[in-house]
């Protein structure tokens, strides 16, 4: 059994994700010890086990320690299957983070799975960044996913919904390029004056266009739902940034911090944005390919680390930008 230590470099979530997605695709079984010890609320948390169960069910694993604040856990799979389910995560945690841990599994063998939680969290990617950003790459390199936001779910309330398909696929290598680059903007809001979101995109837009001289297209997702918020998501190409609104945050400020965090990744250099990098190295070792970004995030060197791990070999190459080979 491979022991892995849950507390090396970033030490969060990403390694346990990460950890048994790769245990399933290579049926090698898993230990994780110190999970998340370094942070102030150490452990498992609600978010953290939803994406254990997304894997264990498709890879019909035998898991212990899996309970909220588990320091350590076993991950034993087997044979993968397509499998279709449900999981309701509890609270506002993060259902991109889930989808991302099932998708590797989902390209290998298909099937479905539906999530209740939150779409737009702090200090995570929106919905709309998987959505927009990183499933259209995947798709273009041969991943068949659909994806639909039922409903959305913000922080403290959740009660997001999201349901996405997969056919199983083998992608081409990733040998990623600038070419047919599209740029947008989506501006959404729950249980908030129309205006909200008007605002976001106004402002987003207004700063793209005097920075990058682009005038995307917007689209306006206003809702009512169990739970209270904004969110704005800006994209060019296979760059994004996204931004939440929050009590006493102006929505003017809510969409040009969306737009800055794009205006920073485009400026920095590299084919894909830092968020991105690490996101895709699981797909750049599983088929190959190369890629550049503007720079090497902890996230990345963490990934890249854990794939060290199961045996897979991703060289980084760094010069005025980050290149990732494999």
């Amino acid at each position: 059994m491979l022991t892995i230590d849950g507390a090396r470099l970033e030490g969060g979530g990403q390694i346990i994700r990460m950890a048994v997605a790769l245990s399933s695709l290579t049926g090698t079984p898993v230990q994780i010890v110190r999970i998340r010890a370094k942070r102030d609320n150490p452990g498992l948390a609600a978010q953290h086990i939803s994406a254990i169960r997304a894997v264990s069910i498709p890879s019909n694993a035998e898991v212990s320690g899996l309970s909220p604040g588990s320091s350590s856990l076993s991950f034993s799979p087997s044979s993968l299957q397509k499998s279709n389910f449900s999981l309701d995560i509890g609270t506002a945690g993060n259902i991109s983070l889930v989808l991302q841990t099932w998708l590797p599994i989902g390209l290998k063998v298909g099937g479905g799975i539906m999530v209740r939680g939150g779409t737009e969290v702090r200090h995570s990617p929106t919905i709309d960044y998987l959505a927009r950003v990183f499933l259209p790459l995947l798709q273009k390199y041969g991943a068949r996913v659909d994806l639909s936001i039922l409903k959305r779910g913000y922080y403290p309330e959740g009660g997001g919904l999201v349901q996405v398909t997969v056919e199983p696929a083998h992608l081409i290598p990733l040998n990623i390029t600038s070419e047919g680059i599209e740029s947008g903007i989506i501006s959404c809001s729950s249980n908030l004056p129309d205006h909200v979101a008007e605002r976001q995109a106004f402002s987003a837009r207004k700063r793209l266009e005097e920075c990058l001289g682009i005038n995307p297209p917007v689209n306006l997702d206003r809702r009512t739902g169990l739970s209270t918020g904004s969110s704005c998501t800006t994209w060019c190409g296979t760059k994004g940034g996204t931004a939440l609104g929050r009590r006493g945050y102006p929505a003017e400020r809510v969409g040009t911090e969306a737009a800055d965090m794009l205006i920073n990744e485009v400026r920095a250099g590299g084919q894909v944005d830092m968020h991105l990098a690490d996101q895709l190295l699981i797909y750049l070792a599983l088929y190959g390919g190369s890629y550049t970004t503007g720079s090497l995030s902890l996230h990345a060197q963490t990934m890249h680390w854990l794939l060290g791990e199961f045996g897979f070999d991703v060289k980084i190459h760094t010069n005025k930008v980050v290149e990732f080979e494999a």
